[in-house]
């Protein structure tokens, strides 16, 4: 599991940069990006916000360590103080966040990505900066609009792509959560590593459904989103 004491362990800099983008890729979620001008390793996270008044959030970076602008995905939530500013944001805004940091990282060693939600965003960082090769990439979601970036992952992926939908079907896409598509596996391997990010709820009971499918705990690394 990720620690929690990498997150708090000491206060980092809010730094003022101006929004380049912020572009609605589905109903409620966003797209945010800022230049780039720091080195990251793919998977880690800045902390955002609006203004000096209300803490800052963590967010995952949603864009390659190559690439010129560094990006946010989120999604509004209707009673917070800061996704409903975030998304009213415009090119010319200006928002505010840290450097990088954190230790939910990935390599080049042969995993499993396992996300809910925007929990996508760590590993589509992951795959920009080309760490997808002996990957497998499951993503849940309650709703066939919520495969954020499908096109280009399942081009990529291929059947190491898989989808799982909880509340509408296609032919295409696994009916049901992602702990149900993990349940019909008649065996997991073992010797590969396991990351995991999404709401708490869905990273405990993965994690503990893995264990019991005989996965080392060592090879579980987690990502919790708030």
């Amino acid at each position: 599991m990720a620690k929690a004491e990498e997150y708090i362990k000491k206060d980092r800099e809010l730094l003022e940069e101006t929004v380049l983008s912020n572009e609605e890729i589905s109903p409620g979620v966003f797209l945010l990006s800022v230049k780039r001008k720091w080195d990251f390793q793919p998977g880690q996270v800045v902390k955002l916000g609006v203004d000096r008044v209300q803490p800052p959030r963590i967010y995952s970076i949603c864009s390659g360590n190559h690439e010129q602008e560094l990006r946010v995905l989120f999604n509004i939530k209707e009673d917070g103080y800061l996704t409903p500013k975030l998304a009213a944001l415009v090119p010319g805004d200006k928002v505010l966040l840290t450097e990088p940091y954190g230790s939910f990282i990935g390599s080049q060693k042969p995993a499993w990505w396992i996300a809910t939600g925007t929990g996508i965003a760590p590993f589509y960082a992951m795959f920009q900066s080309g760490l997808f090769e002996d990957k497998k990439l499951i993503h849940g979601a309650s709703y066939l609009n919520q495969f954020y970036f499908e096109d280009e992952l399942d081009w990529s992926l291929g059947k190491n792509y898989q989808r799982c939908c909880s509340r509408e079907q296609s032919c295409d896409v696994f009916p049901g959560r992602v702990t149900d598509y993990l349940k019909s596996l008649d065996e997991l391997p073992k010797d590969v590593q396991y990351f995991l990010c999404g709401k708490a709820i869905m990273v405990v009971e993965v994690r503990d459904l893995l264990i019991n499918k005989g996965v080392p705990y060592d090879n579980i690394i987690a990502e919790i989103y708030f």
